[in-house]
């Protein structure tokens, strides 16, 4: 019972600040956010332990749920439009934005390198749980399309994200003495989206065999669809130790087959999909808010503030860089520059790491991926439809 009540608050509170957000034309995400963070551990504490034991695999399931909207909004002419500029994306901002904070928290902190480049590699990554939501929105509503803009932020903020954790691991590894060649590490970041890919283009295509052959009702074609996704990223956990996989690519993946073998299809999935989002958002939302502690944040201080904001001029120093040779005006790059400001997913799930693995500094390492959370996320969700408004070319309303 003490959980179901928990679920029924969470359930309530989001939808309340979504919706008091919304009425003050701010993002609903926002609402749900600062929800999360009142009815969190840290705050009132009105969620159950055994929620929050869960949190991470219950925002997963919102993940791979807003991924396979995302690839059944895409198809393979987008794709390769944006593939060099996404991937350069993807690592030029990352790399810029953790090695300058690898290198001022020697100066600010006293860290080492190695200590810093677990912190800039943490503090880096950006959030798919606030960029994939806005850019899934764009895509639907022919907002930037005429230059594939949220397609290749949507690419690139996947791939951000596995390279991150990748460089996070290497250097935690060579603090901790256990790091492999570095590298392998490189091998393995193209080697992880090659096997995402073919991992999502093989149960695609094996969805699609079954599809055909047995008469399933579109509800339950999606639960398949959910079942097979969610494997794959149960994949990737169970095979870490061996082998990255970047699944979440794999999923995306997924999404892009059906709509290009049947488009008809693809679209009454992306349809259902979108019913369960409008449920699962609440859950991503409210359970990344529910993990931040505002404490925690608040002692970080200025020199965390410091550290934060000069990673986001670096990064968006980088985002000009990339797409230097790609065809975008001056307000077209400021809004992918702000849409890759935002920080959750990836701090929320590894920032305790350092200090669960008794790496100097681990506290402050925590401290620092909290403030960038509760400075990033709610600046991202209003600044990124706020600058799209003037920045990006409508095809019709928002």
């Amino acid at each position: 019972m003490i959980l179901i009540f928990s679920l029924a608050i969470l359930l309530f509170f989001g939808l309340l600040g979504n919706e008091l957000f919304k009425l003050m034309r701010l993002p609903g995400l926002l609402g749900m956010l600062i929800a999360g963070i009142l009815i969190g551990p840290h705050m009132f504490d009105l969620l159950d332990e055994s929620l929050m034991a869960i949190s991470y695999d219950l925002r997963m399931v919102a993940l791979v749920i807003i991924l396979l909207r995302a690839g059944l909004g895409l198809n393979r002419k987008r794709i390769s439009a944006v593939g060099r500029p996404a991937l350069l994306l993807a690592v030029i901002p990352l790399m810029m934005e953790g090695l300058a904070i690898a290198l001022l928290s020697m100066w600010l902190l006293g860290f080492s390198f190695v200590q810093g480049g677990i912190l800039g590699f943490i503090i880096a990554a950006v959030s798919p749980a606030v960029i994939v939501p806005s850019m899934v929105k764009f895509i639907e509503k022919r907002v930037g399309m005429d230059k594939n803009i949220p397609v290749m932020i949507l690419s690139a903020a996947s791939l951000d994200d596995v390279i991150a954790i990748t460089v996070f691991s290497t250097f935690l590894g060579v603090y901790l003495g256990t790091a492999l060649n570095f590298g392998m590490y490189v091998i393995g970041i193209p080697l992880a989206i090659v096997l995402g890919i073919i991992l999502g283009l093989l149960s695609g295509f094996s969805l699609l065999f079954v599809f055909t052959r047995f008469h399933l009702r579109d509800s339950k074609k999606v639960v398949l669809i959910l079942a097979i996704s969610l494997f794959l990223v149960s994949l990737e956990r169970a095979l870490a130790d061996l082998i990255m996989i970047a699944s979440l690519l794999g999923v995306m993946t997924i999404g892009v087959v059906m709509i290009e073998r049947r488009k008809a299809l693809g679209e009454r999935l992306s349809i259902k999909l979108g019913k369960i989002w409008v449920f699962a958002k609440i859950f991503l939302f409210v359970l990344v808010g529910a993990e931040v502690n505002v404490n925690t944040a608040i002692s970080a201080g200025v020199i965390g503030l410091i550290i934060i904001s000069v990673g986001i001029i670096i990064r968006t120093a980088g985002v000009y860089l990339a797409t230097i040779k790609a065809s975008l005006n001056a307000r077209e790059r400021l809004f992918v520059a702000v849409s890759f400001w935002p920080k959750a997913t990836v701090q929320a799930a590894i920032g305790s790491v350092p200090l669960s693995l008794g790496v100097a500094g681990g506290e402050l390492i925590l401290a620092l991926s909290v403030l960038s959370i509760v400075v990033t996320a709610p600046l991202g969700s209003v600044m990124i439809p706020l600058i799209s408004r003037r920045a990006l070319h409508h095809e019709r309303p928002l």
